[in-house]
């Protein structure tokens, strides 16, 4: 039964990549594209994390906090390079 949720939740959250990947593309602003890269990253998150339950391993677990790191701060770095111009003063 697990496989199957595991299945099931693999195949929504890569349709929900496909959709950012064309919001990426596609954006009308420059904001809009640095959403779509967060929620990306949270995407790809859910599916480490699904790996880690599927193959029951704590790897996966650790591997998908240092990518939330990551990716929180290249977000904020992101924008406040859209806000001040530069990212270190």
């Amino acid at each position: 039964m697990i496989i199957t949720a595991c299945a099931i939740a693999m195949v929504t959250i890569s349709v929900s990549l496909l959709l950012n990947v064309y919001r990426l593309i596609a954006g009308p602003d420059v904001t809009d594209r640095v959403l779509a890269l967060d929620t990306m990253v949270i995407n790809v998150i859910g599916l480490i994390v699904l790996l880690g339950i599927l193959f029951g391993t704590a790897m996966y677990f650790e591997a998908a906090l240092l990518f939330a790191m990551v990716g929180f701060v290249s977000t904020v770095a992101f924008c406040k390079f859209m806000l001040r111009g530069n990212v270190i003063e």
